[in-house]
């Protein structure tokens, strides 16, 4: 079974088993993840969810929009204009 095989067939327990131990370091049996396994589970958790879930529902993502449903600051993907300055 490939990588993305593996994705396509978790199903939304195994990702929230998978998320929930990421976030608590640890399996559900009580061992520890160590350093690559928490790795490893955490892009599982982040594909699944770019596959399965809306963006608003992501892990990592980041609600700009302020009340009046106008958006805080910039958004971070718009291209930026620079100014280059020389001493003359």
């Amino acid at each position: 079974m490939t990588y993305e095989e593996l994705i396509t067939a978790m199903t939304p327990d195994m990702h929230a088993a998978l998320k929930q131990a990421v976030e608590l370091g640890k399996w559900p049996d009580g061992r520890r993840l160590d350093s690559e396994q928490r790795e490893t589970c955490l892009r599982a958790v982040i594909a699944y969810e770019h596959q399965n879930l809306p963006e608003q529902q992501r892990t990592g993502f980041i609600d700009r929009t302020k009340a009046d449903g106008s958006q805080h600051g910039k958004d971070p993907l718009a291209p930026d204009t620079i100014k280059i300055l020389t001493d003359s």
